[in-house]
């Protein structure tokens, strides 16, 4: 118990696991017994819950916003990857400093304009996610690429290896795992955009579409259980990540401390 309490303590996993399982169902039971006034309790949420999924198509509309978001998100770290080590060249790097800044745009004002660009719904949703992920992508992974330490790149030269080649073993390569981790932490921005995108363009639906519905004729219990989904989506996605990570970077976890 008194690593549970001590820094940088790493606790056994059966450890660990018990504390997160003990918490949750504290915080289950405290919703049950002791409920917020201003939330619905837990068993309107789960009625709510079932309601959404047996009448109002639920998963459905889960699968369309999570290929939407996918499709987003695969487009977006492509370009983003290619801006960023475009930076290598010096012509280029004013280019991803100028994306990293867009970040600080509003999406209200952009919808308008990427709907003169395409000829359909979806290509408006897809064009603004892909925009709102590529800016912040652009951010980490030029990040990631700045850590590159002038030793690793001598290490190269001395190898032999040609400025080109050394750029593509150290930083492309040796990168590969820390690009991941970025792409992992900004998947999150998509799932909070597409609300908003599914709402404008309500043509293929979507769970944004149902939560506003919901959110509009003040279903609170139906809010929170979409809520909860979208939250739980999220945490398995990022679930899925890490072990991505761990499979194919297993040495990505032997520098840190926890």
């Amino acid at each position: 118990m008194k690593t549970l309490f001590a820094p940088n303590a790493q606790p056994r996993r059966i450890v660990f696991t018990s504390m997160v399982v003990a918490q949750v169902a504290l915080l289950l039971l405290l919703w049950v017994f002791y409920p917020m006034q201003l939330f619905p309790s837990l068993g309107e949420v789960v009625r709510a819950l079932g309601d959404l999924i047996t009448s109002q198509g639920l998963i459905p509309e889960l699968w369309a916003s999570m290929t939407t978001a996918l499709e987003a998100l695969a487009v977006a770290t492509v370009l983003a990857l290619a801006i960023s080590y475009l930076t290598a060249l010096p012509f280029f790097r004013p280019i991803a400093y100028a994306a990293s800044k867009m970040r600080y745009l509003t999406l209200t004002g952009l919808t308008f304009f990427m709907a003169l660009m395409v000829s359909s719904g979806h290509q408006v949703k897809l064009s603004v996610l892909i925009f709102g992920a590529t800016v912040y992508l652009v951010t980490g992974m030029t990040s990631v690429i700045l850590t590159t330490t002038q030793e690793e790149m001598d290490h190269a030269r001395t190898l032999g290896m040609s400025e080109w080649r050394s750029f593509y073993e150290v930083v492309v390569l040796g990168k590969l795992d820390d690009m991941l981790e970025v792409v992992r932490q900004n998947f999150a921005i998509i799932w909070t955009m597409i609300t908003l995108v599914e709402t404008l363009y309500q043509s293929e639906g979507g769970i944004g579409l149902l939560l506003y519905k919901q959110n509009r004729y003040l279903h609170l219990d139906g809010v929170l259980a979409i809520q909860l989904v979208i939250l739980a989506t999220g945490a398995m996605q990022d679930y899925v990540f890490v072990l991505l990570r761990k499979v194919f970077f297993p040495y990505s976890s032997l520098g840190t401390s926890a």
